[in-house]
């Protein structure tokens, strides 16, 4: 008895350490939200950020001015001796003479180069432990012990790329500083009242320097769209038909000026060729840029045909299919549509040529010999339909379609039935009879 006496006097005591503990602790988070509660001056300040404006990370490509490509082919050159030595010493690491092996990130890198900065005149260590960061990424993305070497001298040499933090680059007048150098750059006014984050600068083919930035703007406020929904078919002879019967019409960029490039190349001004081939890539991206553009602001769902562009580039028509662009425009408009806030999804387009878009029934052109029928008239219910317009049309309608769960939802597209289960029918019906 007094042993049970004495464990509910512990037990009292207990509960009462307890709740004294409870309600200190009440009272110090009260003390707390006290102290923390914005004053009445400063709760516009609160509730503006807390509500603030959406913001979007687009990078800012501008090109350098021709004083600076010297210097930067130089300091490019110090890039790739970085780069090839990371490649080299991950390797080793990865595949020893004796032991396990390591896969090395970009911090065991940059532990293994400390006071390399001293070897070379044009990047100090922060660019080093950015070409440190940026391989160790790069090896991870592809999973390989070993990426490619990047060539400073010869026929085949890299393009020139000078990654950077963000602290690097600063505002000097004018002009931009990296590295003790002063750049300067066309439309500089686009970086005023910006902060941008790591960036590089990247050579093209032609030997000019471009600085790219990751800058950080406010999402402007877009126009409600007028149009519910509408379907994308990628093709050859027409670029992209919609739904509504839109279409935009295979510019042939390259094609108009393949005699000039050809007569270029044999006269071995290689220079010329190549700034022709950029002129057909920046008049394709721009018709593909108004053209996306003009889809974005008009539709609220867009809805594409998950077509692969990398099987045509094996057949004759490879220079049709990458002239296309369909790779380009579809990230075009996945990143518009995100900004504006659209749906932009990808669908399956299987028999979406030969499904008519009317009554569901597989009546059109379906053999590679039929590939020049432009024009088909549906067997079943007689409406004439233009091939592509119809696609888009059943690219919409498979889209609108809400996801299987269990399995087993019916299609709106009507399958007709195949011959096994025709076969396995007529012979039940047989032994029936014959029963």
């Amino acid at each position: 008895m007094a042993h049970s006496c004495h464990i509910a006097t512990l037990t009292r005591r207990v509960c009462e350490n307890l709740r004294w503990t409870m309600r200190s602790t009440r009272q110090h988070a009260q003390g707390l939200r006290d102290e923390t509660a914005p004053a009445a001056g400063h709760d516009s300040q609160f509730s503006c950020v807390a509500s603030g404006k959406q913001t979007v990370i687009r990078t800012c490509r501008l090109k350098v001015k021709t004083e600076s490509h010297a210097w930067l082919d130089a300091a490019a050159v110090e890039v790739n001796q970085v780069w090839n030595w990371a490649n080299a010493t991950s390797y080793k690491a990865a595949y020893p003479f004796s032991g396990s092996g390591r896969w090395l990130s970009g911090y065991d890198l940059d532990r293994l180069c400390v006071g390399a900065s001293g070897c070379f005149s044009h990047i100090g260590s922060d660019t080093i432990q950015r070409v440190n960061a940026v391989f160790a990424a790069r090896r991870q993305q592809f999973r390989k012990a070993k990426l490619r070497w990047r060539v400073s001298h010869g026929c085949k040499r890299s393009l020139g790329w000078i990654p950077f933090k963000a602290g690097q680059l600063k505002r000097k007048g004018k002009s931009l500083r990296f590295s003790g150098k002063a750049f300067r750059v066309f439309e500089r006014d686009s970086l005023e009242q910006v902060t941008w984050k790591s960036g590089c600068f990247a050579q093209d083919a032609l030997g000019d320097w471009w600085l790219c930035l990751a800058v950080e703007r406010s999402l402007v406020q877009t126009v409600p769209a007028s149009r519910e929904s509408v379907g994308l078919d990628l093709g050859l002879k027409d670029t992209v038909a919609s739904s509504d019967g839109d279409k935009l019409e295979a510019g042939h960029f390259y094609r108009h000026i393949e005699q000039k490039i050809a007569q270029a190349r044999r006269r071995g001004h290689n220079r010329q060729a190549r700034r022709l081939q950029r002129t057909a890539m920046r008049r394709r991206q721009d018709a593909l840029h108004k053209y996306s553009r003009k889809i974005v602001d008009r539709y609220q769902i867009i809805l594409i045909g998950d077509v692969n562009s990398l099987k045509p580039v094996k057949t004759r028509k490879s220079k049709f299919a990458l002239g296309a662009g369909w790779g380009m425009l579809k990230t075009q408009l996945q990143y518009k549509g995100q900004q504006a806030g659209r749906s932009v999804r990808i669908v399956h387009e299987s028999d979406t040529v030969r499904i008519c878009s009317s009554c569901k029934a597989q009546t059109g052109p379906s053999d590679l010999c039929m590939l020049a029928v432009r024009i088909w008239v549906c067997s079943k219910c007689g409406d004439i339909h233009d091939r592509d317009v119809n696609a888009a049309r059943n690219i919409l309608s498979a889209g609108r379609c809400p996801p299987s769960v269990n399995g087993n939802e019916s299609s709106p597209i009507a399958v007709p039935p195949s011959r096994t289960t025709v076969n396995t029918r007529l012979r039940i019906s047989t032994l029936a009879v014959g029963a």
